[in-house]
């Protein structure tokens, strides 16, 4: 049998190549790891959701990572990382070419990795609008997402930008992933109006709707949960061990912490352990801790998920108040609980907050990012739902909701078994 000859590229690798193939692995678990993800933000939003919408919701799941990582790589890329314009956006770098990124050999990795989190933005979207949104105008806004609206934040804070440049610290993105979600998850379902029946004609108060897996609920929180790891520890973006192993603490820390905390406040406040608030009060602990995972101490990482814990459920019931109606709790978890991390940041770093002896900078500046990244992801994206408004392409009709978006948005039933005659019931 003839030996081949081992690879050139194999033969003559020095140590600096292997340092480099040594980071782009661990970035590529890191990406792996945010992509699994998408499988729980699916998993999440369509059991909390009916059967009668379960295609819908895996539906946009899909094609919020497909177009997004499409998008962002002819459009988005290039606005977060290209040669900016006055601190304020990329103009060059489209499709991956050009060469103001200096990224030491490790581009193509690094933008497989920041996809994922443009895809994050978008799909946190997803669950706010649930149950009643076209199919066609929620591809327009995940399109508009990972395409501008989260390309310019970034721009402005990890691209380099204006609000970088104050000095805000963001570590992994509670306010420039998560609470850009949220806000444009706020506008959607603003827009949008509530479902059929989730308020009271008389009492205006708001009324259940239950999901219908309440498992397959906590099998998206789980791998979520899972996922973050990759989400905060690639965040740190070379191979500091001790560092890593710090974030990666810290993100376990306030995730456990909020999801007991949000259980037992909803076993105080209303006699009953809330299993569907258990998964946000999870969820709203790692958006807490996702700013700070490198800069704040692990009790502090701890405190954070606890406050998230209890913030999640006030901030659900607020909603409900305003007549909001978030069928998953988006909103609460990725924009609240994204402004609560952000600000942790400002009041507790190891270096540089508040009251750890560092002065009022890094709260001002942390202030100024969260307000200038609301005011632009709120308008951008009021433009663009407020477009599909008037066009009529924004909501489905009556009876398309009340027969399930499922049949008449995809021609197919989530759960055949439970479909009568084509279509299911109002209550499914």
């Amino acid at each position: 049998m003839a030996v081949t000859a081992a690879p050139a590229f194999a033969q003559d690798m020095t140590i600096e190549d292997l340092a480099l193939a040594t980071i782009v692995l661990y970035l590529m678990v890191a990406t792996v790891l945010v992509f699994i993800m998408h499988a729980g933000f699916a998993m999440l939003e369509a059991g909390m959701t009916r059967t009668k919408n379960a295609a819908n919701i895996i539906g946009k799941n899909l094609m919020t990572i497909s177009l997004g990582i499409v998008v962002y790589y002819a459009i988005g890329w290039g606005l977060m990382y290209g040669e900016q314009v006055a601190s304020l956006f990329g103009t060059d770098n489209f499709f991956l070419i050009g060469d103001t990124y200096d990224p030491d050999g490790t581009l193509e990795i690094d933008f497989a990795f920041q996809a994922m989190f443009a895809a994050t933005a978008a799909t946190i979207v997803s669950g706010a609008v649930a149950e009643r949104m076209k199919f066609g105008a929620y591809v327009a806004v995940a399109i508009v997402m990972t395409g501008l609206i989260y390309p310019i934040v970034g721009a402005w804070t990890w691209g380099g930008g204006w609000i970088d440049q104050l000095g805000f610290a963001d570590f992994a993105g509670s306010t420039i992933v998560h609470m850009t979600g949220g806000v444009a998850a706020l506008v959607g379902a603003a827009f949008l109006g509530p479902r059929i029946g989730k308020f009271d004609p008389k009492t205006g108060k708001a009324r259940g709707i239950p999901g219908h897996s309440m498992p397959m609920a906590a099998l998206g929180t789980l791998l979520l949960f899972f996922g973050w790891f990759g989400f905060n520890g690639g965040s740190v973006l070379e191979l500091d061990g001790e560092l890593i192993g710090f974030v990666i603490v810290n993100t376990a820390l306030a995730g456990g912490a909020g999801g007991a905390t949000a259980g037992i406040f909803t076993r105080l406040k209303n006699g009953k352990w809330d299993v569907a608030m258990m998964a946000n009060g999870i969820l709203a602990g790692l958006v807490g801790i996702t700013a700070g995972a490198d800069s704040v101490a692990l009790e502090m990482g701890l405190l954070v998920g606890f406050l998230a814990g209890l913030l999640v459920v006030v901030s659900v019931t607020m909603f409900d108040s305003l007549k909001i109606d978030d069928p998953v709790g988006a909103i609460s978890v990725h924009g609240t609980c994204g402004i609560l991390g952000t600000l942790w940041v400002g009041l507790v770093a190891i270096d540089g907050g508040l009251f750890t002896g560092g002065g009022a900078e890094l709260v001002i500046a942390q202030v100024i990012g969260i307000v200038g990244v609301a005011a632009w992801v709120g308008i951008s994206s009021a433009i663009l739902f407020g477009v599909l408004k008037a066009m009529g392409q924004l909501r489905v009709s009556e009876e398309e909701e009340i027969e399930g978006l499922d049949v008449h948005e995809h021609g197919v039933a989530g759960y055949p078994e439970l479909a009568s005659g084509g279509s299911y019931s109002s209550s499914s």
